[in-house]
């Protein structure tokens, strides 16, 4: 079993403000929002023949929810570039996704008050699902403009070789 260390002096528990996500070995410009990780086990009833007042229960499939990253719109290509690989209307015919790549495995890293990763997950086998290039449009409203990736995977797990950090201390 990983064996996690303690950083004794901290006694807050950390921000959700502060995290970086990466793919294809680089961080992603501008994210502004994650969604949850979360996964769900099925539950799986069952009796046994001599027991006729309670019913036993066992784990079932597990099964891991789509996240979502925001970020507001920029000339940044890569969530367009992700997107594409699973739906590109301009190619022809039979040639609308693109097998080969469309998949990603992703990090997540939450970092300290000092930008510190204190946590990291891998999420593996990434693809778009959704994708939003533009919200609606309010000449009225007073909003930044944010693109939505949706990203169905098939599992995450919590990288222990991210350790707590000792904090600086100015």
């Amino acid at each position: 079993m990983a064996q996690f260390t303690v950083n004794a002096t901290r006694l807050d528990p950390y921000k959700n403000f502060k995290f970086r996500v990466k793919w294809d070995g680089k961080y992603v410009a501008g994210i502004s929002k994650v969604s949850a990780l979360k996964r769900t086990t099925e539950v799986v009833e069952h009796r046994d023949g001599g027991d006729h007042s309670t019913a036993r229960k066992s784990p079932g499939r597990t099964k891991y929810e789509a996240i979502t990253l925001e970020r507001g719109v920029t000339h940044d290509p890569e969530f367009e570039a992700w997107a594409n690989k699973v739906w590109n209307y301009s190619n022809d015919a039979g040639a609308e996704v693109a097998l080969a790549g469309f998949r990603k495995d992703l990090v997540i890293e939450v970092c300290n008050e000092a930008g510190q990763p204190v946590l990291a997950y891998q999420v593996y086998r990434c693809w778009v699902s959704e994708y939003q290039a533009l919200p609606d449009l309010d000449a009225n409203a007073n909003a930044i403009a944010i693109q939505h990736l949706k990203l169905e995977n098939e599992g995450w797990v919590r990288d222990v070789a991210v350790t707590e950090p000792t904090e600086p201390n100015f």
